[in-house]
């Protein structure tokens, strides 16, 4: 499978240099393809939970269905101050809606959901992160979609704990590398599968990493995506390619039920278009 490079200027950090990686450093155990990996799969009954800014529901574009929830701050039956509870405010920023609709293209027939953490200037608590992503995990998702992470140092040892619970309990976590050259969590964290960025046009176009932390990387350049009210626009960064990896984990999970992190990061290296 080949990809057109794009004439975007590309200065996102964490992105693909062009490196080929040598087949035999994969330690694969069986010759894996994209037909044994999805063959026709296109995500039925996997449940994605997109934690971000909300979604527009209502965009054509998102392809279906999309369940929008958030994080309130009050108690829930439990006792913890944050609840989960049907979303009314949508999409302010237009950052969920573009990461549903790229998972949507990559994965039609997913189950999508939503849970807003993120306001208008893509701000959002610590606090609120974490309890949206410890409820996705209890709740028993397949994938977790994080396109976006924290440089607070305060809850990287609550993240990393969370990121491993998920590992152990069969959720996986595919998180957006910063898009600047700076640490922030939980991307780096070896438990998640971590995703920057390449400049090719293809969408399935997908390479493995010579040179970690930043494991694999995807279309993350002049992504056209949906936006709140039914427009669409060209996006860039690590945030886009992000759900292009979701997506594609999704179809792999819709034809092999089951496997867990450590089995999808061997089949996104195996089908890997930098491989020689």
């Amino acid at each position: 499978m080949t990809g057109t490079p794009t004439t975007q200027t590309f200065r996102i950090a964490h992105a693909s240099r062009g490196a080929g990686v040598d087949s035999s450093r994969l330690a694969l155990p069986c010759a894996i393809t994209r037909e044994w990996a999805w063959g026709s799969s296109r995500g039925a009954r996997v449940r994605v939970c997109l934690i971000d800014s909300g979604v527009d529901t209502a965009h054509p574009g998102l392809g279906g269905p999309v369940t929008a929830l958030t994080v309130a701050d009050r108690p829930d039956d439990d006792g913890r101050r944050y609840r989960i509870v049907p979303d009314e405010s949508g999409d302010q920023a237009g950052h969920g809606t573009a990461c549903a609709g790229v998972i949507r293209a990559m994965a039609p027939d997913c189950e999508l959901t939503s849970v807003r953490v993120l306001g208008s200037g893509l701000r959002g608590s610590g606090e609120a992160l974490l309890s949206a992503l410890e409820w996705a995990v209890e709740d028993g998702f397949h994938l977790v979609n994080l396109s976006l992470s924290t440089r607070r140092t305060e809850h990287k040892e609550a993240l990393h704990d969370l990121v491993d619970r998920a590992y152990f309990a069969g959720v996986t976590i595919v998180a957006s590398a910063h898009n600047r050259p700076v640490r922030s969590y939980p991307w780096n964290f070896t438990s998640v599968i971590s995703v920057g960025s390449h400049s090719m046009a293809e969408s399935e176009y997908v390479e493995v990493n010579p040179d970690p932390p930043v494991e694999f990387f995807a279309r993350g350049v002049a992504v056209e995506v949906p936006q709140p009210g039914g427009g669409r626009s060209r996006l860039s960064g690590n945030s886009f390619a992000t759900p292009h990896v979701t997506g594609m984990c999704a179809r792999v999970l819709g034809r092999h039920p089951g496997l867990p992190t450590g089995q999808l990061k061997y089949v996104l290296a195996a089908i890997a278009d930098n491989r020689i």
